[in-house]
C-alpha cells in the first residue's frame, strides 16, 4: 500500500466516523427539541384553560366587576399572548401527529377547535 493510499484511507477512516458522530448529535438534538415542543403545546394548554376559567369565574354574578380577579383575568390574557409567540415550537408536534393519525381535513378541524 502506498502513502498516497495510506492517507486517503485514514481521511475516509475520519470521514466516517465524523459523519457518525454528526448523524447521532443532530438524532439526539432534534428528539429534544421535540420533547421541548410537546412540553411547550402543554404550557399553552394550561395556560388557555386557566384563561377561561379565570373570565368564567369573572363573569359570574358573585365575582362579577371584582377588581382582583379582573387584573387576574388580564394577566392571565396577557401570558396566553405571550406564549402565541411560542405558536411555531410547539406546532411542530402538533402537525406531525395530526398528518400521521388523522385525515388532513379532520386534522384541520380539530386544530381550529383548541
Amino acid at each position: 500500500m502506498s502513502q498516497l493510499e495510506t492517507i486517503l484511507s485514514f481521511c475516509l477512516f475520519i470521514s466516517f466516523a465524523l459523519n457518525i458522530g454528526i448523524f447521532i448529535y443532530a438524532r439526539s438534538a432534534i428528539a429534544r427539541l421535540l420533547m421541548v415542543s410537546e412540553e411547550l403545546g402543554d404550557l399553552q394548554q394550561m395556560i388557555s384553560s386557566f384563561s377561561e376559567h379565570t373570565e368564567k369565574v369573572y363573569e359570574m354574578e358573585m365575582f362579577y366587576g371584582d377588581q382582583t380577579l379582573q387584573g387576574l383575568m388580564e394577566h392571565a390574557r396577557s401570558f396566553n399572548e405571550q406564549m402565541d409567540t411560542f405558536e411555531f415550537i410547539y406546532t411542530l408536534t402538533e402537525e406531525e401527529f395530526y398528518d400521521s393519525t388523522k385525515p388532513e381535513a379532520e386534522a384541520q378541524e380539530e386544530i381550529e377547535e383548541t
